[in-house]
């Protein structure tokens, strides 16, 4: 009988040692398969000063640690577990600490299970070969700021490069015109700048003059233009007294209104109206017309094959060729760029390999 009572009172104060833990452990299952996973699950009691450790298994693996939750008082911290090789496995006591008070959880034993494979049902798939990562944007941002750099340069140097041979060509051009086939060719050019219909007069008149001047500048060899308009007027009637010029008071009387109305605009501010502009422009090209040194001047015939004025002219041809460049070169970078950003992991690498076994 007293052996019976002993038993009762060891049962009695182990179960009440057992409700009042403060800590508790707990798992879902404890027989698993390789690979499959399970809960394990902490439990405190209470939610100020508590330590939960990291924690620490041996053949066990932690494959997800949730977000501790609090209920009711109570502080739950759950964790996904998986094992990878078969066998029985401990997870050991966790020390809690509660108001730097330790206390300590159950061991719990687990057991992990092979999967059993019929060979004779399910087939064996063969091993993989060595697979390559797949090529990444890092892995050509430097080879990629080069060619970037590479195609700068040689953009830079096409520009310059064009630039001056259509400075250079422009200017054997020019030199290969008379001096009235190039002041045609200008009015022509000024006329397709469309000055005075954007409200530029006062530019309108200052270019219109200067090719007026700078014919008879070539034509006479006189310093027109850096004549006054009353210099200019009185240097050419002289000529025209002593017949040294082809021309008639006429044209000088009409170079002197279009100066003068030039020198209204670029200085008064004057603003001539459209059939004003219009006729001051055909004055223009009457007095190109009709001026000219009373010698006769038989042209070479390599000038009279240079007929620029007559045939349709392309402002600044190279221009459009360096756009070209310009947009190639940019093109080449974008579809660079694009295809490294695009590239797919059906290409290998020399990287580190991974063995991928089904």
């Amino acid at each position: 009988m007293k052996k019976i009572l002993l038993y009762i009172a060891l049962f009695c104060s182990s179960w009440m040692v057992a409700q009042t833990s403060p800590v508790e452990a707990i798992v879902d299952t404890t027989n698993i398969r390789i690979g499959e996973q399970f809960e394990y699950k902490i439990s405190v009691e209470g939610t100020e000063n508590v330590i939960i450790p990291k924690l620490e298994l041996k053949g066990l693996e932690v494959v997800d640690s949730l977000r501790l939750d609090t209920l009711k008082n109570k502080l739950i911290q759950k964790y996904i577990l998986t094992g990878f090789d078969s066998g029985a496995f401990y997870i050991p006591k966790q020390q809690i600490f509660i108001r730097n008070q330790a206390h300590f959880t159950d061991s719990l034993l687990i057991n992990v299970a092979t999967v059993k494979v019929d060979t004779t049902q399910i087939k064996m798939f063969e091993i993989k070969g060595i697979k390559g990562e797949p090529y990444q944007f890092d892995d050509y941002k430097n080879t990629l700021y080069w060619i970037l750099g590479i195609l700068f340069v040689v953009t830079t140097v096409l520009y310059f490069a064009l630039k001056r041979s259509d400075n250079e060509e422009i200017k054997t051009r020019e030199q290969l015109l008379n001096p009235y086939q190039e002041a045609v060719r200008n009015l022509k050019l000024l006329e397709e700048k469309l000055l005075w219909q954007n409200n530029k007069v006062k530019q309108y008149y200052s270019e219109l003059t200067d090719i007026v001047r700078n014919f008879i500048e070539r034509e006479l060899n006189v310093p027109a233009l850096e004549t006054t308009t009353r210099g200019l007027i009185e240097t050419l009637s002289d000529f025209t007294e002593t017949k040294s010029i082809l021309t008639d008071k006429e044209t000088i009387t009409s170079l002197n209104k279009l100066l003068q109305q030039a020198d209204l605009v670029k200085f008064a501010k004057s603003k001539p109206l459209a059939h004003e502009i219009e006729a001051d422009r055909n004055i223009a090209k009457h007095i190109v017309d009709n001026i000219k040194p009373n010698i006769e001047i038989e042209e070479s015939s390599e000038v009279d094959l240079v007929i620029i004025v007559e045939k349709p002219i392309i402002k600044n041809p190279s221009a459009l060729v360096k756009i070209i460049a310009l947009l190639l070169a940019i093109g080449i970078s974008i579809s660079i760029a694009y295809s490294i950003s695009k590239v797919t992991p059906k290409l290998n690498s020399l990287k580190t390999p991974i063995t991928n076994v089904e």
